[in-house]
């Protein structure tokens, strides 16, 4: 059972989530030979507030 961890800066409609967990769980179904049924997905959305680039946080950008 593949588990898959995406870490990602809050923002995205619903729709934009779908989207991708659709395309990443077809693209490991695809290249690894694993079901769909057994693929889980794991989204953690950040707030921009809460994370920092080069000493900066996102949020001042």
């Amino acid at each position: 059972m593949p588990l898959v961890h995406i870490d990602l800066l809050e923002g995205r409609t619903d729709e934009q989530l779908k989207a991708l967990v659709k395309d990443v769980t077809a693209a490991i179904s695809k290249d690894a030979n694993i079901p769909a049924e057994r693929i889980h997905i794991i989204l953690n959305e950040m707030r921009k507030d809460r994370y920092s680039v080069a000493g900066k946080m996102v949020s001042d950008k």
